[in-house]
């Protein structure tokens, strides 16, 4: 039997680019492990698709309705704006072909934070205090804003609304600084969220389905600057900047009710295929903080990783994966518009 084409999107405009070319490379590494026959394709920062290396990259053409030149599903492995925002997922649906991971909604609503946190303040899902706060009001009246932000006290985290990463996040501890992070905020994004800082561990559950979604046994982040740290862009990408505990050490039935806000949170987002959710928990206190539709995707990173650790290799995730692309895109097919 002829193995199935996969391409694998990497790079993107957005400031993720080289993080996404790195889980780009470890997911084509898996799948060909996995026995597909993958081909590489990289978004680059001025928006081309190009396959090929170096300079003997040709840039590619795409037409709505024809597909992407014989590949028989797409892998999206772009972080960030223009990539996990639902863009390109937009342009796949143009292009008529299967892709893995969350459709265009699911995609935009996850991807901002304030829109995510409002739909599950809806859904009575508990969260981290927070506030938004729009570039126009900052400009416009900022001693009102920054006494709206009083109500949360300090340490707060000043974060872009639509962006990931933890790229342009500052952690403000004086109420003097919250000036400096939100311009710093404004840099990256026209709209910001103010988070409450919580308390407790940071643990992180990953999702995997599409009608029935299973979870992971949720880990542990273990910062290696202890709890004076934060986990910022130098600790995740940095070698030895954390550690991941798998499962959390926390009471079973905590976990338990991790693994169960993760499936529900998925759920309510309308996600498919994966996802990883993030929490805080504080005793019996579990808290949602987000929901990340294209997490980091390394063999070595936080969604791959818990799902070893719950009994699912690598390679076997990634076919699971391009296997729920595949069977979204036909249940939606039969579907008239």
């Amino acid at each position: 039997m002829t193995p199935l084409r996969v391409a694998v999107l990497g790079g993107g405009r957005s400031s993720e680019h080289e993080v996404s070319l790195a889980s780009a490379a470890s997911v084509a590494g898996g799948l060909r492990e996995a026995g597909y026959d993958v081909r590489a394709i990289e978004i680059g920062r001025d928006g081309v698709w190009r396959e090929g290396d170096g300079a003997e990259a040709d840039a590619m053409s795409l037409a709505p309705g024809r597909g992407l030149d014989g590949a028989d599903i797409v892998f999206p492995v772009l972080h960030g704006p223009f990539g996990e925002d639902g863009t390109v997922q937009g342009l796949l649906e143009c292009l008529d072909i299967p892709y893995v991971g969350a459709g265009v909604l699911a995609s935009a609503l996850c991807m901002d934070k304030l829109l995510f946190k409002e739909l599950m303040a809806s859904a009575g899902i508990p969260q981290v205090e927070y506030r938004a706060v729009r570039e126009s009001w900052w400009r416009g009246d900022p001693a009102a804003v920054l006494s709206d932000l009083g109500g949360l006290g300090v340490p707060v985290f000043v974060k872009p609304a639509r962006l990931g990463s933890s790229v342009g996040i500052v952690r403000v501890v004086s109420v003097d600084d919250l000036t400096g992070a939100l311009d710093t905020a404004f840099q990256h994004d026209t709209q910001a969220i103010i988070e409450a800082e919580a308390t407790g561990l940071e643990v992180e559950c990953s999702v995997l389905g599409n009608g029935e979604p299973i979870a992971s046994q949720p880990g542990e982040i273990m910062l290696a600057a202890g709890e004076s740290g934060w986990y910022d862009y130098e600790a995740k990408y940095t070698p030895g900047g954390m550690k991941l505990i798998v499962p959390a050490r926390v009471p079973e039935h905590v976990r338990e009710r991790v693994r169960e806000l993760a499936v529900t949170t998925f759920r309510k987002a309308g996600c498919c295929g994966f996802a990883r959710v993030d929490f805080f928990v504080d005793g019996e206190r579990v808290l949602v903080n987000e929901l990340n539709t294209i997490p980091g995707f390394t063999q070595t990173s936080v969604f791959g990783s818990l799902f070893e650790a719950s009994g699912i290799p690598y390679p076997e995730l990634l076919d699971r994966l391009v296997r729920l692309g595949i069977e979204r895109y036909e249940e939606e097919r039969h579907h008239r518009h």
